[in-house]
């Protein structure tokens, strides 16, 4: 599931990347106005003392934002922009005026004194400021198609793996109902839990609960399947609270019986969850048919939504990838733990 088109763009500006790039334009814009024309004095000296004020009222703007976070949070993005140029003004002035109590002796001026300082030091701030909303403003224009356009795929990927999912299961509960009644009962509870799954829609569930809809559909095909059918479970006493895509791993898993165990006399699925300080990885292996045996290389519909739901839901931190190892085709899931 993607994020909400609503989300905070202030989310962005606590991330390593931000700060880095605001403090590398900070320096860019002392640089330029030291080597600008009419700079009285040593041009080194003006880069420090002129670096100096644009960090503090950069760092200033972001920190002002990060207390209001709560507060102003909810607000149209193009509100925060205003408020973002309206906070660069506030914090030119107060800056300017603590370096005019502090250091007004030593900071070298031209003609005009602090107040033409204070007047050129507001012109740069407002010119900066919407040159930066203009660019802010097509940025989101831009993430908001991204984003509705990716959310457009991801319903297509999930209507045309429902079907593929439904049949397959209910192709099972027929079979049970006629030979084995006793155990339709249970096969209809498990079906019920993964069909209220399957139609809840675009949603995300915590990696247990979606790996206890993978255990329930592996249960159904233990019935179908007797003992040509082997699971085994590799799970840590304690998952992480993490959160998956509904109906991103039960896909994988489905996998692995449909191309693996179904083509072979008897097979086994092999899921192993392992957890480190930042992510979870979920490895789901199976027995790869024999060569010249009759095989169903499928559509790869499950792992192409799978893969681009966990890819979109993690910004791009988790993954799934694939791999053929030891004659086992190992489908291996990396989720982020940090948020």
């Amino acid at each position: 599931m993607l994020p909400d088109d609503s989300s905070s763009p202030l989310d962005s500006l606590w991330q390593a990347p931000a700060l880095i790039w605001v403090l590398l334009a900070g320096e860019c814009l002392a640089l330029v106005l030291a080597l600008a024309p009419g700079v009285d004095g040593e041009r080194w000296i003006h880069f420090g003392l002129t670096s100096l004020v644009v960090q503090w009222v950069a760092l200033l703007t972001i920190g002002t934002l990060y207390l209001l976070r709560r507060v102003v949070g909810g607000a149209r993005p193009q509100r925060l922009a205003y408020l973002t140029v309206a906070l660069l003004l506030l914090n030119t002035w107060l800056v300017a005026g603590l370096v005019w109590l502090l250091a007004r002796d030593v900071w070298p001026t031209s003609d005009g004194g602090w107040s033409g300082l204070v007047l050129r030091l507001t012109g740069i701030v407002l010119a900066v400021g919407l040159l930066g909303l203009a660019v802010f403003q097509n940025h989101w224009r831009g993430r908001q198609h991204a984003v509705r356009a990716k959310q457009s795929e991801l319903q297509a990927l999930q209507a045309r793996i429902r079907p593929h999912f439904l049949f397959n299961t209910l192709n099972t509960g027929a079979a049970l109902v006629h030979e084995r009644p006793e155990e339709a009962e249970r096969l209809l509870l498990d079906l019920a839990d993964l069909f209220r799954a399957a139609l809840g829609g675009p949603r995300q569930i915590p990696l247990e609960d979606e790996l206890s809809l993978a255990r329930r559909y592996l249960e159904i095909e233990a019935l179908r399947f007797g003992d040509r059918l082997t699971v085994h479970w590799h799970l840590p006493r304690e998952l992480p609270a993490v959160t998956v895509p509904a109906l991103s791993i039960q896909p994988l898993v489905e996998n692995a019986v449909r191309h693996g165990v179904e083509q072979l006399a008897h097979g086994d699925v092999d899921v192993r969850v392992t957890t480190t300080a930042e992510r979870v990885i979920v490895r789901i292996s199976n027995p790869l048919p024999p060569p010249g045996g009759t095989s169903s290389t499928g559509h790869q519909v499950g792992l192409n939504a799978s893969q681009v739901r966990i890819e979109a839901m993690t910004d791009g931190r988790g993954s799934v990838q694939t791999q053929v190892e030891d004659g086992r085709f190992i489908a291996t899931v990396r989720l982020p733990v940090a948020p």
